[in-house]
């Protein structure tokens, strides 16, 4: 699977695509189920408050992070050379109050320029019932203010928000297992709670960075995915060989530590886990 023409001119002008074919629903599922699996087996290392870089402890997810669809899509926005910054599962339980809030990635991720991008995976259907990823098309062009809400059951680290959009534009982005959505850093994004009696899972490979992307303030700890090795000024992390080991348990906890600090960086406070 490559993209199109139209489809990389429709990311230049409108900052999103989907749905994009990754792998069979049937291999999504089989995700999902080992997903839950390692659920059951780590409890204290795959929680609610727990999901961030669960790539770089458990190798179903390294190789989530690094198929070559993924992959190959990505090269054809950024460039050959990539490297990934981070992962986030985004799981919202049925019937549960959990939402994100308008707003732009890049704006708390200290990294420039914005040749990167994420990636956004389904693991179970992602519908606008059970809270799917909304998009303002055209917003990638303008860097919006962002507001620190914090509120309750938003499930971004500082419940940051863009305030004032036009939500009558907005496009619901939903996915089949198996399929994913790939969004530029600056467009405007969210999604509803989960009104469904159903687990909606997706992963967000947040985000794959092209040769030339630098970071402009704190420590950053990527993957090398493809091509030549990232820029010296990251810090290179290692992809697990096996589950939770001490060595991947560190490797993650490290770079959660260094993720957190750059994303919280200037704020009044912290959420507390």
């Amino acid at each position: 699977m490559t993209l199109g023409q139209r489809q990389i001119a429709q990311y230049r002008e409108q900052g999103w695509i989907a749905p994009i074919e990754v792998m069979s629903a049937a291999a999504a599922a089989g995700i999902a189920a080992t997903l839950e699996r390692a659920e059951a087996e780590h409890p204290t290392h795959l929680h609610a408050t727990n999901r961030n870089n669960a790539h770089l402890a458990f190798p179903f997810l390294a190789e989530l992070a690094t198929h070559p669809t993924i992959v190959g899509c990505v090269q054809q926005l950024v460039g050959d050379d990539v490297s990934l910054w981070s992962t986030v599962l985004f799981i919202k339980e049925p019937d549960s109050a959990a939402f994100v809030s308008w707003h732009q990635d890049a704006h708390y991720m200290a990294l420039e320029p914005d040749n990167f991008v994420t990636a956004w995976l389904a693991l179970t259907p992602s519908t606008v019932e059970n809270g799917c990823v909304s998009v303002l098309p055209g917003t990638h062009t303008t860097r919006s203010t962002h507001t620190d809400t914090f509120a309750d059951h938003n499930i971004l680290t500082r419940g940051q928000q863009v305030l004032g959009v036009d939500e009558t534009t907005a496009v619901h982005l939903e996915l089949e297992p198996g399929q994913m959505s790939l969004h530029h850093p600056w467009l405007i994004h969210g999604s509803q709670p989960n009104r469904s009696a159903t687990r909606r899972v997706g992963i967000a490979m947040q985000s794959y960075l092209g040769a030339n992307v630098r970071p402009t303030k704190g420590e950053h700890h990527v993957v090398p995915i493809a091509g030549a090795a990232p820029d010296r000024r990251f810090t290179v992390a290692p992809l697990p060989v096996a589950s939770c080991t001490p060595e991947a348990i560190a490797a993650r906890q490290a770079a959660n530590t260094a993720f957190a600090d750059v994303l919280y960086d200037g704020a009044d406070k912290r959420r507390q886990l």
